[in-house]
């Protein structure tokens, strides 16, 4: 059964009632409904397409997080082939939170790091809902110098609401772990690129996202703090997380304009999560064309590259 945000209720009681006549067209063969039903599914795909066409930005932050968005495993299982992943960072445990390992993406060795959040409440609390503790990072950075030894472009697909704040996590070096990790991102001399699939949160995003190239899904955020974060220490009021999401340029389109990403992937109207299938699609196609533009260059230079694409940011803001 399909999810609804709050906003979507005009559609979602279009396409009740879509539902209904089926069913009843199903149960009474003499009745013929399908007439009415296509008039209601073109007044649904309209109210649908005038709805996505004036998403604010804390909207888009809810459909960044919808229920039945495609997460990091998704993209893995379509776009990935003989995919083996790699646990454990060797110094400490294994974080399911992040998942690692290699692969070949449409023909180029790739090494894949991604965070996972889970789809049912099991899954969930299996993967931290994609919130990763300083083993998660250093699985990360393992990966990466393992790519750098033997020339394997990294992917990396984005989706955190933040690294985890636990005492726990502080107690072994959370800070340090995301610092090495953005370093270890900073020093590859093979291209990488960037996937924000749903949220790009705080440093958990931007240490396994400080690529070569940075792609964002057309309705994914991308934020140095959540909404209600931000709210809650500029107004002491989470509730007003709708304020903040206006303010903080937090959207795919918004940071495109400021130069912090490079590309923008459509999604269907809709959503993602509405045609799963043609989302990854159309993301793998972008993954593509960013590591298909290094083809042939230096280690020296690739670096270059994406030093000098972040300190870009920093002149032009």
């Amino acid at each position: 059964m399909r999810s609804y945000l709050e906003f979507e209720k005009p559609v979602a009681d279009l396409e009740g009632k879509v539902q209904e006549l089926r069913t009843m067209s199903g149960n009474d063969a003499a009745v013929d409904v399908d007439e009415e039903i296509s008039h209601l599914e073109s007044k649904a795909n309209q109210a649908l397409k005038d709805i996505y066409a004036k998403l604010t930005p804390w909207q888009k932050a809810l459909v960044a997080r919808h229920p039945d968005r495609s997460h990091a495993a998704d993209y893995i299982d379509h776009l990935i082939e003989d995919f083996t992943p790699l646990a454990g960072d060797r110094k400490y445990a294994e974080d399911a939170a992040v998942v690692t390992g290699i692969g070949r993406f449409r023909g180029r060795r790739v090494a894949i790091i991604g965070q996972e959040k889970g789809h049912d409440t099991q899954s969930r609390l299996k993967h931290n809902f994609g919130m990763a503790r300083p083993e998660g990072y250093r699985k990360a950075v393992r990966i990466m110098e393992m790519a750098d030894r033997f020339g394997l472009s990294v992917i990396s697909f984005v989706d955190t609401a933040g690294a985890y704040p636990g005492i726990g996590a502080e107690e072994r070096g959370q800070a340090e772990a995301i610092a090495r990790s953005t370093e270890a991102c900073l020093k590859l001399g093979v291209p990488n690129a960037a996937l924000i699939i749903g949220e790009g949160g705080s440093g958990g995003a931007i240490a396994i996202a400080t690529a070569n190239r940075v792609i964002m899904m057309e309705h994914s955020i991308y934020s140095v703090i959540s909404p209600e974060g931000a709210a809650s220490i500029l107004w002491r009021d989470s509730a007003r997380a709708q304020d903040a999401a206006a303010n903080m340029k937090i959207t795919a389109q918004d940071l495109s304009k400021l130069g912090v990403i490079d590309e923008i992937v459509p999604e269907p109207m809709g959503g993602a999560h509405r045609d799963p299938e043609k989302a990854i699609g159309s993301a793998g196609d972008a993954l593509e064309r960013a590591l298909g533009a290094f083809d042939g260059q230096s280690a020296d230079a690739v670096r270059r590259q994406r030093h000098e694409k972040f300190l870009v940011i920093g002149r032009n803001l």
